[in-house]
C-alpha cells in the first residue's frame, strides 16, 4: 500500500529500483507551477531528481531507494500545498533530442523523395511554425515567429521542401540548446539553494532549546529571531515581527505579522521576535524561497538582455520588409524567400541567455553564484566596491583575548553573563563569546526574554538579571550606562586593532570583552586584482571604532577610503550618496545589519555563512568563504559580457552578409537557410565553449 487515499488519482505508470514515474491529471491544471513542484519534492530527503512532463501529466522521480523516501513522495503528491497552484500556466516537458534527430532524417531525406511524398511531410513539419507564425501576428504583430512562418510559407509555395524542413529542424536545434542550457542552471542552482537550516529553537515548558529541524513536529512552538530564515509553516502565537516574504510572493514590501498570523517557511524576519506553532513539517513545508529564486534568476531579464531583445524585434520588420519589397519589385519568389531565411534575432535573442547561464553554471564552479542575467551585468559594471569589514575583509573567526570584570565582576562570571545572553544569537561576536566560555568549561545559565537590536547588541534576562551585550553605542547612548570607567582600557585595544564588546547588569557596567580578528590571508592579492580589472576606487564600512578600523586597513594597500563607527542606516546612506555622484556600487556583507546596504547597491554581494537576510539581499552570493570567489565571478561576469560582444559582431557581420547575397540572388534560399542557421548554431556554440572552457583564477591563485 502507499499510504495514500484510494481515491487519489496517482497512478504508477512504470517503476524500477530508486526511479519511478508516477501519472497524475492535476499536473495538466493551468495554474500548477512545474518548477515549484519539482523543487518542493526536491527537498523530500533523499530525492535526487524530479522531472514533471505536464502535456503528458506525468512526473519520473529518482530517488535513493529508501521505502521511507518513496513513500514521502507519493504522501506529498497526495496533499500537495496550494502554494503549487500559483503559475501561470506555464507548460514543461522531458527534454528529448529524439524528436530533433528525427526532424533532421526527414529533411535530409526530402533530397531524395519525389514531390509527392515530400511534399506532405513538409507541410505537416511546417503546419506548427505557420500558424503559430499566424497567431503571432494576429496578437502581438511582426514578430519573429512571423519571419520563421513565412520564410517556411515562401519555401513551401515554391516546393522547396528541403528548406522549408532544414529551417523547421534548425528551430528546433535551437530551442533544444537554450532549453538544455537552462534545465542544467536550474538544476545546478536547485542543488545549491536549499535553505541549510539544520537545527532550531523550540520553546519547551517556558525554556528555549535547539533541536534538529527533521525532530520538528506539528504543533511545536518555534523561535524566531532577527535575520532568520523561518523554517517550516505556522501560525504565530507571540510576539510581533516585520517579516520580508519576497522569495514567496515577490512583493518586497515587509509584512507586519502578530498573533493569529500566518508565517510561511522560506520568509525571513527583518526585525522582531516571534513565536509560532507549526502547522507543517518536513516535505509540507514548501521550497518556496528555491522556486522564487529560479523564477527571478532564470526568467527574469537584465537590461543587456531586454535591449538585445528589442533590436532583435526592431530587426524583425526589417528583414519582412526588405523580403516583401523584393517580392514587389522584382516578382522573384526565390530572393524574397532566400531573404525571408536570413534572421539576425534568432541568434539575437539567443546569444545573450545562452552565455548568461553558461556563466552562471561555470561562476557557480569556481564558487560565486549570480542570481540571473542583472547580477552578472552589474558584476561587470560596477567601478566602486564595498566592504564591510567584520567577517568580510577578515576571517569573521572572532577569538575572545581580554576579559576585564568591573566592581568586584570575576572573568568567568563577566563570560558567564555574555555567553549567556548571547547563546541564540547568530553572529560571530556571539559565536566567539560563546566558544571561549566552553574552552572555559563554563556553564551557561538559563535566559529568557532574549531580543536582539540589529547591529547594537543583545538584552536578556540571565536568572531574573537583565544583562545587555553590545557596542558602547547600545549601552551608553542608548541604555544610558555611564562606560567612562573603561575608556582607557578600551583605547589600548583599539589601537592594536581589537574589537571591544560591553557588557552591563543591573544598569551598571559590569565589564568588557576585547575580541581579535584576523585579516584574511588572500584580502591584499583579490583587492589589488580587482583594482586591475577595472575597480577604480574600494571602500571599508565598519561599526568599530575608527581606531580599530584604521589599524586593520592600514594593512590593505588597495583600500581608498574608510568609514569607521557606522549603523546600518549609515551604511545604506553612503552607498545611496556614491549612487547619485553617479558611481555603480557593489556591497560585500554578511550580516543583518548590512541588509539595507545590500539591498540599496547595484550590486549587493553575500558570503557563504551570512544571515539569512543577508542572502535574500544580495544579488551574488559566495559558495565558499573566500574572497577569491569574488574576484572570479567579477572576471566571469566581464567574460560573460566580451563573449556576448563578440557573438553580436558575428551575429550582425554574418547575417548582414547573407542578407546582401540573398538580395543580389547570388545565395539561394537553400543556401541561406543553411548559412543563416548553421552560422546561429555556431555562434552558440562559440558562447557556450568559450564561456565553459573560461577559468577566472590560475591554480596559484585558487
Amino acid at each position: 500500500m502507499l499510504g495514500i487515499k484510494k481515491s487519489s488519482p496517482i497512478i504508477v505508470i512504470h517503476e524500477i529500483d530508486k526511479r519511478v514515474r508516477i501519472k497524475l491529471k492535476l499536473l495538466r491544471n493551468k495554474k500548477l507551477d512545474p518548477t515549484f513542484l519539482e523543487a518542493t519534492l526536491e527537498a523530500i530527503p533523499g530525492v535526487e531528481s524530479v522531472r514533471v512532463n505536464t502535456p503528458a501529466a506525468s512526473i519520473v522521480v529518482g530517488y535513493d531507494g529508501r521505502p521511507e523516501c518513496r513513500l514521502a513522495v507519493f504522501t506529498c503528491l497526495a496533499d500537495l500545498p496550494q502554494t503549487v497552484f500559483n503559475g501561470n500556466g506555464e507548460s514543461k516537458t522531458l527534454l528529448s533530442v529524439l524528436p530533433i534527430v528525427a526532424k533532421g532524417g526527414l529533411a535530409i531525406s526530402l533530397l531524395v523523395l519525389p514531390p509527392l511524398i515530400a511534399g506532405p511531410i513538409a507541410i505537416v513539419l511546417s503546419a506548427p511554425v505557420i500558424l503559430g507564425g499566424v497567431a503571432t501576428l494576429w496578437s502581438r504583430g511582426v514578430k519573429v515567429e512571423v519571419l520563421d512562418g513565412a520564410a517556411v510559407l515562401f519555401s513551401l509555395v515554391r516546393s522547396d521542401f528541403f528548406t522549408a524542413s532544414s529551417i523547421i529542424f534548425l528551430l528546433s536545434v535551437g530551442e533544444y540548446l537554450e532549453e538544455q542550457s537552462e534545465n542544467r542552471s536550474t538544476g545546478l542552482l536547485k542543488s545549491l539553494l536549499k535553505p541549510q537550516v539544520p537545527k532550531i529553537w523550540v520553546e519547551i515548558n517556558g525554556q528555549e532549546l535547539e533541536i534538529p529541524i527533521e525532530d520538528a513536529c506539528i504543533g511545536d512552538r518555534v523561535i524566531c529571531g532577527p535575520g532568520e530564515l523561518i523554517p517550516l509553516d505556522g501560525v504565530v502565537v507571540s510576539g510581533e515581527a516585520s517579516v520580508n516574504a519576497s522569495s514567496i510572493s515577490g512583493e518586497s514590501v515587509p509584512v507586519h505579522v502578530e498573533p493569529g498570523s500566518e508565517v510561511l517557511s522560506g520568509s525571513v524576519i527583518e526585525d522582531g521576535k516571534i513565536v509560532f506553532e507549526a502547522t507543517h513539517v518536513g516535505a509540507e513545508s514548501s521550497m518556496a524561497r528555491i522556486s522564487a529564486f529560479l523564477e527571478n534568476s532564470l526568467r527574469n531579464q537584465s537590461e543587456s538582455q531586454k535591449k538585445s531583445d528589442e533590436l532583435a524585434d526592431k530587426l524583425v520588420p526589417v528583414t519582412f520588409g526588405l523580403g516583401l519589397g523584393l517580392l514587389v519589385i522584382t516578382r522573384d519568389l526565390s530572393k524574397a524567400a532566400a531573404v525571408l531565411t536570413v534572421d539576425y534575432s534568432c541568434a539575437i535573442k539567443l546569444v545573450n541567455p545562452v552565455v548568461v547561464r553558461v556563466a552562471m553554471f561555470n561562476g557557480a564552479r569556481q564558487g560565486v553564484l549570480l542570481k540571473g542575467a542583472q547580477a552578472m551585468d552589474g558584476l561587470a559594471r560596477i567601478d566602486t566596491l564595498i566592504f564591510d569589514k567584520t567577517g568580510t575583509l577578515t576571517n569573521g573567526q572572532l577569538e575572545v583575548t581580554n576579559i576585564n570584570g568591573f566592581s568586584g565582576m570575576s572573568d568567568d562570571a563577566l563570560l558567564v553573563l555574555a555567553a549567556s545572553a548571547e547563546e541564540h544569537y547568530s553572529h560571530p561576536v556571539a559565536a566567539a563569546v560563546v566558544d571561549a566560555a566552553k574552552v572555559r568549561g563554563l556553564e551557561l545559565e538559563p535566559t529568557s526574554q532574549v531580543d536582539f537590536i540589529v547591529a547594537h547588541g543583545v538584552s536578556a534576562y540571565v536568572k531574573d538579571r537583565n544583562v545587555l551585550v553590545g557596542s558602547r553605542h547600545f549601552i551608553e547612548d542608548d541604555e544610558g550606562i555611564d562606560c567612562s570607567v573603561a575608556v582607557d582600557l578600551v583605547a589600548e585595544l583599539e589601537k592594536v586593532g581589537k574589537s571591544v564588546l560591553y557588557v552591563a547588569s543591573a544598569e551598571k557596567l559590569v565589564g568588557i570583552i576585547g575580541l581579535r580578528d584576523e585579516l584574511r590571508p588572500e584580502s591584499d592579492m583579490v583587492l589589488k586584482r580587482l583594482k586591475e580589472s577595472g575597480i577604480k576606487q574600494i571602500i571599508i564600512l565598519t561599526g568599530d571604532s575608527e581606531a580599530t578600523a584604521n589599524a586593520l586597513a592600514a594593512k590593505l594597500d588597495s583600500v581608498d577610503r574608510v568609514h569607521a563607527e557606522l549603523k546600518p542606516e549609515d551604511k545604506a546612506r553612503i552607498v545611496n550618496e556614491l549612487k547619485d555622484a553617479g558611481h555603480t556600487v557593489g556591497f560585500i556583507g554578511d550580516g543583518v545589519n548590512d541588509a539595507p546596504a545590500l539591498v540599496s547597491a547595484h550590486v549587493g554581494i553575500c558570503l557563504p555563512q551570512g544571515a539569512d537576510l543577508a542572502k535574500e539581499s544580495a544579488q551574488v552570493i559566495l559558495l565558499r568563504d573566500d574572497l577569491r570567489c569574488l574576484l572570479a565571478g567579477r572576471l566571469t561576469a566581464l567574460h560573460s559580457q566580451e563573449t556576448i560582444k563578440r557573438s553580436f559582431g558575428a551575429v550582425v557581420g554574418l547575417n548582414t552578409t547573407f542578407l546582401i547575397l540573398a538580395s543580389l540572388g547570388i545565395l539561394q534560399p537553400v543556401g541561406a537557410a543553411l548559412l543563416h542557421n548553421l552560422s546561429t548554431v555556431g555562434i552558440l556554440g562559440y558562447g557556450t565553449l568559450r564561456g565553459r572552457r573560461f577559468k577566472a583564477l590560475e591554480a596559484s591563485e585558487s
